[in-house]
């Protein structure tokens, strides 16, 4: 018969043995002597006396132990009572016949350490046994774990992710080819003499992919893979974090050939010049981090990635060559890369066979993997919600416009006249960037309010993804950004709190073309303002003078009145066809691109040879770009050309709502203040 496996815990001696140890010590030394005998009053002690009713009395210091006499009720009891200063005690007992004797209590210096101390030390013992050391072990191994690696370990099958789950990336991932090709088959690189780079440094956007790609090349290596958080180094405790650093690479060692990945690497590789800020611990993490690059030999097959979205921030040691001597690049996807990962999240999704996920990937430019992946998601919930078993293609619209501008707002109802100026407000737009040359089509106008505040917008959508723009295109995106307010002071006479955003957009833009992009005579082509943290906010650092400044200032507003006189002059010119489409849209609510252009060719017939002339020649550009990436596996990007790029997208028409740091949707916001 086999014998089942006992499961109960084995009980633990010590641990018994601890406890009822514990349980006397503390009857000792809380528990008085006498808790067994009653107490009674010295008063009474006397009357007990005076009526002969006490056989013994013990006197020690403190205390007079009575023992009663069996015939008095009082028997089998130990009675006791304070001593106090009683001259006659002794006459009085020996009058009434009692047996009485003295004690001494005093005890040894030595039996005194024993009783008062030994328990207490004990005691503090066995708390450090059995509850500061468990806490300490949870915290890191206790006193001599604290310093223990914290990095998840990923065994070479436990990791399922490989290249193909990873879509719109594939610059980042033939750069990465190598690595895995090391990783399988060193022999060929040592037999040459060629050293692998012992780091590669994966910089990009937040949401752009990197942790999915550290995980996809150890999945296509099949080694282990240990990846943890660059803040997971850092304790309050100086030199813990060099101690953990230590026991990563030795655990490493063990497991070579592997992956290290480090996500989030600037937190405790920021550079060290700094005079006034300094940190103990950062710096002994990050001088140890260097020394163990330093120490271990590439031929193991030990690979380091880091990631980042803070590169100008590292210090200069941590990049020079034999450490993380190799940058790769994770930017943004474009338009064919948007439409891969689409197809990546949608995989497991069931779509509608009518389902255009090219479209969608037109109408989010900037957008980065986390931001398509939520689109799906919130596609396929629009779906249930609906009780239909498909996404359709209007929910994965519906999803682009939840996720950008919030929700359609039920409960807020406008007034009529609000309503008036909101609808005018946005015609505005819309009819100033259809008359102007280099402005994006207009997709889509709506006067129904939305949760993120927009009381309404105007949606435009690029044709094409743009990389240079240039000053013309410029002013007229400023130009369609003032477009809302303009229309409001022609129509109404009214300046209200709806265009804050257009103008907040309006001013940035024209700041960039006079302080970043050299657009103006008046600076020609000085740097007045350079680019910091481009992979977050892209904010511009002053670097001139008061002075400069004010003519700055002086510039920004001079392309600011001149942009808003042009766009107010373009609408009085055609006050007839605003008051048409305004008054479309008050009854209709929402109106899309094509119904919006065909009242436009009505006056403007040209406009529409114009714009199939211009997708004839956007498609042709589309369908070459597509040979030369197919021929062409690498392309150089100018970091000039990407701000430049960034910058413009930054700027296009009134109050777009960002997805990563391009705007693709114009919210033309009439907030309320």
């Amino acid at each position: 018969m086999e014998q089942k496996p006992n499961n109960r815990k084995k009980i633990n001696p010590f641990f018994c043995l601890t406890i009822i140890l514990g349980l006397i010590l503390i009857a000792q030394l809380f528990l008085p002597s006498t808790s067994s005998k009653e107490k009674i009053t010295y008063s009474e002690f006397k009357q007990l006396v005076k009526e002969q009713k006490i056989s013994k009395a013990v006197i020690t210091g403190d205390t007079i132990i009575i023992t009663p006499k069996s015939n008095t009720g009082l028997g089998g009891k130990e009675l006791y009572t304070l001593r106090v200063n009683d001259t006659k005690l002794v006459e009085d007992l020996e009058n009434s016949g009692v047996k009485f004797e003295a004690k001494n209590e005093k005890t040894s210096l030595i039996i005194e350490i024993l009783i008062n101390w030994v328990p207490l030390l004990l005691l503090m013992f066995f708390f450090w046994k059995f509850v500061f050391s468990k806490a300490m072990n949870k915290m890191g191994g206790g006193v001599g774990g604290i310093g223990k690696n914290k990095a998840k370990v990923y065994a070479e099958n436990e990791i399922e992710v490989t290249f193909k789950d990873v879509a719109g990336q594939e610059e980042a991932k033939e750069s990465l080819e190598e690595v895995i090709d090391f990783l399988n088959g060193p022999g060929k690189y040592t037999e040459i003499g060629a050293k692998l780079p012992k780091g590669v440094l994966l910089v990009g956007p937040p949401g752009t992919g990197k942790t999915l790609l550290a995980k996809a090349v150890a999945g296509e290596a099949k080694v282990p893979f240990f990846s943890l958080s660059g803040s997971s180094f850092v304790e309050m405790f100086v030199g813990v974090g060099a101690s953990r650093v230590r026991e990563l690479f030795r655990e490493a060692e063990q497991k070579a050939p592997c992956i290290i990945f480090i996500d989030e690497i600037d937190a405790i590789g920021k550079s060290r010049d700094n005079q006034f800020q300094s940190n103990d611990e950062r710096e002994q993490t990050l001088n140890q981090l260097l020394s163990e690059m330093d120490g271990f030999d590439s031929s193991k097959g030990i690979v380091i990635l880091g990631a980042t979205n803070r590169p100008e921030i590292l210090d200069k040691a941590l990049l020079r060559p034999g450490r993380f001597d190799r940058r790769v690049i994770v930017d943004r996807p474009d338009l064919i890369g948007r439409e891969a990962i689409l197809k990546v999240h949608a995989k497991d999704v069931c779509l509608n066979a009518d389902v255009d996920l090219k479209e969608i990937a037109k109408g989010t430019p900037g957008a980065v993997g986390a931001d398509l992946a939520n689109i799906v998601n919130e596609a396929a919930l629009r779906a249930v919600r609906n009780k239909r078993n498909q996404v359709l293609q209007e929910d994965l619209r519906e999803a682009v416009e939840v996720i950008i501008a919030g929700k359609e707002k039920k409960d807020r109802i406008l007034s009529p006249m609000e309503k008036k100026i909101v609808a005018f407000h946005e015609v505005g737009h819309a009819l100033v960037a259809a008359l102007l040359k280099g402005t994006d089509p207009v997709h889509k106008i709506t006067i129904v309010p939305r949760t993120m505040g927009a009381l309404g917008y105007t949606m435009q959508l690029p044709e094409e993804e743009k990389y240079l723009v240039s000053k013309d295109e410029l002013m007229n995106q400023i130009k369609v950004m003032l477009g809302g307010r303009s229309a409001e002071e022609e129509v109404f006479n009214i300046v209200s709190t709806g265009a804050s955003n257009d103008i907040e957009r309006a001013t940035q833009s024209a700041r960039n073309m006079v302080t970043i992009y050299g657009m103006t005579d008046k600076f020609d082509m000085v740097a007045l303002e350079s680019v910091q943290n481009r992979y977050l906010d892209g904010r511009a650092v002053r670097n001139c003078s008061e002075e400069t400044s004010t003519i700055i200032d002086e510039e920004v507003l001079r392309i600011i009145r001149e942009a808003h006189k042009e766009a107010r002059q373009l609408l009085r010119d055609n006050r007839d066809l605003l008051d048409k489409i305004a008054g479309i849209l008050l009854e209709k609510e929402t109106i899309f691109g094509d119904e919006f252009m065909n009242v436009v060719c009505e006056k403007y017939p040209e406009l529409r040879k114009e714009e199939k002339k211009e997708s004839k020649e956007n498609e042709e550009s589309i369908n070459l770009s597509k040979e030369s990436e197919d021929t062409n596996t690498s392309k150089d990007k100018d970091t000039d050309t990407e701000a430049m790029s960034k910058t413009a997208k930054d700027s296009c028409d009134d109050e777009f709502v960002e997805i990563g740091e391009k705007k693709s949707i114009e919210l033309n916001k009439n907030s309320e203040e």
